[in-house]
Protein backbone atom coordinates (compact mmCIF):
# COMPACT_ATOMS: atom_id res chain seq x y z
CA UNK A 1 0.00 0.00 0.00
CA UNK A 2 1.44 3.36 -1.05
CA UNK A 3 2.21 5.85 1.67
CA UNK A 4 0.14 9.03 1.73
CA UNK A 5 2.22 12.11 0.95
CA UNK A 6 5.20 10.31 -0.62
CA UNK A 7 8.51 12.05 -1.23
CA UNK A 8 8.71 13.58 -4.70
CA UNK A 9 10.63 11.48 -7.17
CA UNK A 10 13.54 12.80 -9.20
CA UNK A 11 11.96 14.65 -12.16
CA UNK A 12 12.26 13.36 -15.71
CA UNK A 13 14.90 14.98 -17.89
CA UNK A 14 12.37 17.24 -19.64
CA UNK A 15 11.00 18.61 -16.36
CA UNK A 16 14.46 19.01 -14.89
CA UNK A 17 15.51 20.98 -17.97
CA UNK A 18 12.38 23.18 -17.73
CA UNK A 19 13.31 23.96 -14.14
CA UNK A 20 16.90 24.71 -15.07
CA UNK A 21 15.80 27.08 -17.84
CA UNK A 22 13.37 28.93 -15.57
CA UNK A 23 16.19 29.72 -13.14
CA UNK A 24 18.98 29.99 -15.76
CA UNK A 25 18.65 33.74 -16.13
CA UNK A 26 19.65 35.80 -13.14
CA UNK A 27 16.77 35.83 -10.66
CA UNK A 28 16.10 39.49 -9.96
CA UNK A 29 14.79 41.13 -6.83
CA UNK A 30 11.68 43.13 -7.76
CA UNK A 31 10.52 44.82 -4.56
CA UNK A 32 9.79 44.43 -0.87
CA UNK A 33 6.17 45.00 0.08
CA UNK A 34 4.90 46.14 3.48
CA UNK A 35 1.18 46.49 2.62
CA UNK A 36 -1.24 44.73 0.29
CA UNK A 37 -1.56 47.95 -1.72
CA UNK A 38 2.11 47.63 -2.68
CA UNK A 39 1.83 44.24 -4.37
CA UNK A 40 2.81 44.15 -8.06
CA UNK A 41 0.10 43.52 -10.66
CA UNK A 42 -1.23 39.96 -10.55
CA UNK A 43 -0.30 39.46 -14.21
CA UNK A 44 1.65 36.21 -13.97
CA UNK A 45 1.68 33.05 -11.85
CA UNK A 46 3.41 33.22 -8.52
CA UNK A 47 4.48 30.76 -5.87
CA UNK A 48 5.41 31.66 -2.33
CA UNK A 49 7.63 30.26 0.37
CA UNK A 50 6.20 30.35 3.89
CA UNK A 51 7.78 29.01 7.03
CA UNK A 52 8.63 29.55 10.65
CA UNK A 53 11.33 32.07 11.41
CA UNK A 54 14.81 30.65 10.75
CA UNK A 55 13.52 27.63 8.81
CA UNK A 56 15.94 28.36 5.97
CA UNK A 57 13.80 30.20 3.41
CA UNK A 58 16.53 32.59 2.31
CA UNK A 59 19.09 29.79 1.96
CA UNK A 60 16.64 27.78 -0.15
CA UNK A 61 15.93 30.75 -2.43
CA UNK A 62 19.66 31.30 -2.90
CA UNK A 63 20.11 27.62 -3.76
CA UNK A 64 17.23 27.64 -6.25
CA UNK A 65 18.65 30.72 -7.96
CA UNK A 66 22.29 29.59 -7.63
CA UNK A 67 23.01 33.10 -6.31
CA UNK A 68 24.60 33.27 -2.86
CA UNK A 69 23.54 36.79 -1.95
CA UNK A 70 20.09 37.05 -3.54
CA UNK A 71 18.09 36.59 -0.34
CA UNK A 72 19.69 37.73 2.89
CA UNK A 73 20.33 34.94 5.37
CA UNK A 74 20.58 35.41 9.11
CA UNK A 75 20.77 33.38 12.30
CA UNK A 76 18.38 35.89 13.86
CA UNK A 77 14.75 34.72 13.61
CA UNK A 78 12.43 37.25 12.01
CA UNK A 79 14.93 38.90 9.66
CA UNK A 80 12.46 38.96 6.74
CA UNK A 81 9.80 41.53 7.60
CA UNK A 82 8.41 42.22 4.13
CA UNK A 83 6.88 40.25 1.28
CA UNK A 84 9.84 40.03 -1.08
CA UNK A 85 9.21 39.51 -4.80
CA UNK A 86 11.71 37.88 -7.16
CA UNK A 87 11.33 37.67 -10.94
CA UNK A 88 11.73 34.32 -12.70
CA UNK A 89 12.63 35.02 -16.33
CA UNK A 90 9.63 37.37 -16.69
CA UNK A 91 7.34 34.34 -16.49
CA UNK A 92 6.52 34.06 -12.80
CA UNK A 93 7.19 35.52 -9.37
CA UNK A 94 8.89 33.73 -6.51
CA UNK A 95 7.67 35.28 -3.27
CA UNK A 96 9.48 35.18 0.08
CA UNK A 97 7.03 35.70 2.95
CA UNK A 98 7.82 36.96 6.45
CA UNK A 99 8.68 34.17 8.84
CA UNK A 100 5.96 33.26 11.29
CA UNK A 101 6.29 32.04 14.86
CA UNK A 102 9.11 33.16 17.14
CA UNK A 103 10.96 36.27 16.02
CA UNK A 104 13.34 38.70 17.69
CA UNK A 105 11.44 41.90 16.98
CA UNK A 106 9.09 44.22 18.91
CA UNK A 107 5.61 42.73 19.32
CA UNK A 108 3.82 45.45 17.26
CA UNK A 109 6.24 44.82 14.37
CA UNK A 110 5.71 41.06 14.57
CA UNK A 111 1.92 41.47 14.66
CA UNK A 112 1.99 43.83 11.67
CA UNK A 113 3.92 41.51 9.40
CA UNK A 114 1.95 38.46 10.57
CA UNK A 115 -1.26 40.21 9.50
CA UNK A 116 0.32 41.07 6.16
CA UNK A 117 1.27 37.43 5.65
CA UNK A 118 -2.25 36.24 6.40
CA UNK A 119 -3.83 38.87 4.13
CA UNK A 120 -1.56 37.86 1.27
CA UNK A 121 -2.22 34.13 1.62
CA UNK A 122 -5.98 34.64 1.76
CA UNK A 123 -6.33 37.16 -1.05
CA UNK A 124 -3.78 36.84 -3.88
CA UNK A 125 -5.55 35.61 -7.06
CA UNK A 126 -2.36 34.80 -9.00
CA UNK A 127 -0.94 32.56 -6.25
CA UNK A 128 -0.64 29.04 -7.70
CA UNK A 129 0.83 27.25 -4.71
CA UNK A 130 2.27 27.98 -1.31
CA UNK A 131 5.32 26.01 -0.29
CA UNK A 132 5.24 25.53 3.46
CA UNK A 133 8.81 25.04 4.65
CA UNK A 134 9.32 22.80 7.66
CA UNK A 135 12.65 22.09 9.35
CA UNK A 136 13.34 18.37 8.94
CA UNK A 137 14.92 18.30 12.41
CA UNK A 138 11.72 19.35 14.14
CA UNK A 139 8.71 18.50 11.96
CA UNK A 140 5.44 20.44 11.96
CA UNK A 141 4.84 22.79 14.88
CA UNK A 142 1.64 24.53 16.01
CA UNK A 143 2.55 27.68 14.03
CA UNK A 144 2.88 25.56 10.86
CA UNK A 145 -0.53 24.00 11.44
CA UNK A 146 -2.05 27.45 11.92
CA UNK A 147 -0.81 28.48 8.47
CA UNK A 148 -2.06 25.20 7.01
CA UNK A 149 -5.53 25.88 8.42
CA UNK A 150 -5.45 29.38 6.91
CA UNK A 151 -4.54 27.91 3.52
CA UNK A 152 -7.33 25.33 3.84
CA UNK A 153 -9.83 28.12 4.52
CA UNK A 154 -8.53 30.23 1.62
CA UNK A 155 -8.52 27.16 -0.68
CA UNK A 156 -4.87 27.79 -1.55
CA UNK A 157 -3.02 24.56 -2.42
CA UNK A 158 0.12 24.13 -0.35
CA UNK A 159 3.01 21.71 -0.55
CA UNK A 160 5.37 20.91 2.29
CA UNK A 161 9.08 21.35 1.60
CA UNK A 162 11.38 19.94 4.26
CA UNK A 163 14.58 21.91 4.80
CA UNK A 164 17.95 21.10 6.36
CA UNK A 165 17.67 17.39 5.61
CA UNK A 166 21.45 17.08 5.79
CA UNK A 167 21.26 17.82 9.52
CA UNK A 168 19.12 14.75 10.29
CA UNK A 169 19.83 11.02 10.33
CA UNK A 170 17.70 8.78 8.11
CA UNK A 171 16.00 7.09 11.08
CA UNK A 172 14.95 10.48 12.46
CA UNK A 173 13.63 11.56 9.07
CA UNK A 174 11.47 8.44 8.80
CA UNK A 175 9.97 9.07 12.24
CA UNK A 176 9.37 12.75 11.48
CA UNK A 177 7.70 11.91 8.13
CA UNK A 178 5.33 9.50 9.84
CA UNK A 179 4.18 12.23 12.24
CA UNK A 180 3.98 14.82 9.46
CA UNK A 181 1.83 12.62 7.26
CA UNK A 182 -0.69 12.24 10.08
CA UNK A 183 -0.86 16.03 10.34
CA UNK A 184 -1.25 16.58 6.60
CA UNK A 185 -4.08 14.06 6.35
CA UNK A 186 -6.19 16.62 8.24
CA UNK A 187 -5.65 19.38 5.65
CA UNK A 188 -7.67 19.32 2.42
CA UNK A 189 -5.48 21.95 0.73
CA UNK A 190 -2.30 19.89 1.19
CA UNK A 191 -0.71 18.76 -2.07
CA UNK A 192 -0.11 15.00 -1.80
CA UNK A 193 3.66 15.02 -2.27
CA UNK A 194 6.58 16.13 -0.09
CA UNK A 195 9.91 17.59 -1.15
CA UNK A 196 13.03 16.87 0.90
CA UNK A 197 15.74 19.50 0.48
CA UNK A 198 19.12 20.63 1.70
CA UNK A 199 20.22 24.05 0.51
CA UNK A 200 23.75 23.28 1.69
CA UNK A 201 24.09 19.94 -0.12
CA UNK A 202 21.80 20.70 -3.09
CA UNK A 203 19.41 17.86 -2.32
CA UNK A 204 15.94 18.34 -3.82
CA UNK A 205 16.81 21.63 -5.54
CA UNK A 206 16.32 20.30 -9.08
CA UNK A 207 13.06 18.70 -8.01
CA UNK A 208 11.71 21.93 -6.54
CA UNK A 209 12.81 23.91 -9.61
CA UNK A 210 10.91 21.46 -11.82
CA UNK A 211 7.75 21.77 -9.70
CA UNK A 212 7.92 25.58 -9.87
CA UNK A 213 8.44 25.40 -13.65
CA UNK A 214 5.31 23.24 -13.93
CA UNK A 215 3.32 25.90 -12.05
CA UNK A 216 4.79 28.73 -14.16
CA UNK A 217 3.92 27.01 -17.45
Amino acid sequence: MALPFPLAETPADSRREAGRRLFAREVGFVKGVVAMSGLPAADRPEVCLAGRSNVGKSSLINALAAQKGLARTSNTPGRTQEINYFDLSGRAYLVDLPGYGFAKAPRPVVERWQELLKAYLAGRPSLRRAFVLIDARHGAKSADEEIMHLLDTAAVPFQVVLTKSDKVKQKQISSMLERLRRVLNQHPAAYPELVLTSAEKGEGIETLRAIIADLAA
